[in-house]
């Protein structure tokens, strides 16, 4: 193909009228400027790897540790390593591409291996990226002399009072899954009062509305220490002999059931207004319409945001502390003050998050599968 044909090739008639062409370039060359910087980018997070892994070999050293958990780093660095020096070999062999099919004038596989190259080179520096954070994260823990890692996660105390902490950890574990119970049903109490049909039920709406504003305004540490300490002090017979657990529990269901009561009335809100006019036209009464129609439906579409508060919950067990209830955060305050370090309270947000991430993509799961679900609907 000669020069003109070419470059006539390259250009397109506009449409009618408009009296311009337009341009579709030439042969692409290769993203040289985008190759080098991945490939330096690979090349200092590699040597940043080494680097950390022989930092870790030398505090190890010097520490008499066993070197078995710095071996299994070391191979997970490793590992990354290969992970992103893969992808720049894939760049540049797509370079090589683009220079054959340049000398072959085949602008399709010119064009192909470009768009591959440019992939990789920013696949590489992707994952150099996230293996910088790493290495940050490795260098934050082995910075003065291991200060860090000694303060936070002093592996050999975190073993010895782990028992301590799982023990207590147990009591966040019983009142959240008590206050998960009172709150469905309190919840669902005060989204149905909301619901109060007629000027009859003007009142009950307006306490409801009370109730939710101001409970959701309220952080939940204050109820849970006006409760917890207020209501003993009231010297009231029969409730002031219930335990510090009991007014814990009563504070987080008031607290946790104005959201929750929220959740449930835009559950019964999304339920079209064609449905109620229908159970209506039945012989159903408003509370009926609400029981057997719309309260089932708005349900079902509210399960994922229901989940996601009972995981809020469940970390705001941790707040019980305030009133002396001896949970895990509080039991591994009082080994942090025996020992001077804070690797329990470490093994305590261990605990949590051991406990959270399966419910949330449990959570993130269902709701996929809902949003599936309406598509197809």
């Amino acid at each position: 193909m000669s020069n003109a044909t070419r470059q006539t090739s390259d250009v397109m008639p506009a449409p009618a009228g408009s009296g311009r062409r337009l341009r579709m370039g030439g042969m692409p060359s290769a993203p040289t400027s985008l190759l080098l910087a991945s490939i330096a980018a690979v090349a200092a997070v590699v040597l940043g790897s080494w680097y950390t892994v022989a930092v870790m070999r030398a505090a190890c050293l010097a520490a008499h540790f066993d070197g078995a958990w710095v071996n299994a780093i070391a191979v997970v660095l490793a590992l990354l390593a290969i992970a992103i020096v893969l992808p720049v070999v894939r760049a540049i062999r797509a370079c090589g591409r683009i220079r054959d099919a340049v000398a072959n004038e085949d602008l399709a596989e010119a064009r192909s291996a470009r768009s591959g190259a440019r992939d990789q080179c920013f696949v590489a520096l992707g994952y150099a990226l996230a293996q910088l954070v790493v290495i940050l994260v490795f260098q934050f823990f082995l910075v003065n002399h291991q200060a860090v890692a000694k303060t936070f996660f002093l592996v050999p105390l975190m073993v010895k009072t782990f028992p301590l902490v799982l023990a207590a950890f147990w009591m966040n574990v019983k009142i959240s899954i008590i206050t998960e119970v009172l709150v469905l049903i309190w919840g669902l109490i005060v989204a149905l009062a909301m619901f109060a049909p007629g000027v009859a039920g003007k009142p009950i709406r307006l306490i409801a509305t009370a109730y939710i504003d101001i409970f959701r305004a309220v952080p939940a540490v204050l109820v849970i220490y006006l409760v917890g300490f207020g209501i003993p002090l009231t010297g009231i017979p029969v409730l002031k002999d219930f335990s510090l657990t009991v007014f814990v529990i009563v504070a987080l269901t008031l607290t946790v059931g104005a959201y929750v009561a929220e959740i449930y009335r835009a559950g019964i809100l999304s339920i079209h207004w064609s449905q109620s006019a229908a159970a209506r036209s039945l012989g159903l009464s408003h509370f009926q319409t609400l029981r057997f129609v719309i309260v089932p439906q708005g349900i079902r579409q509210i399960i994922p945001p229901l989940l996601n508060s009972f995981i809020s919950l469940q970390k705001d067990t941790a707040l019980v502390s305030v009133v002396g209830v001896i949970d895990s955060f509080n039991q591994s305050m009082l080994i942090a003050s025996n020992y001077y370090n804070l690797s329990a309270v470490s093994t305590v947000a261990l605990l949590f998050i051991v406990v959270s991430i399966p419910q949330t993509r449990f959570v993130e799961r269902m709701m996929r599968r809902d949003r599936a679900r309406m598509r197809a609907g």
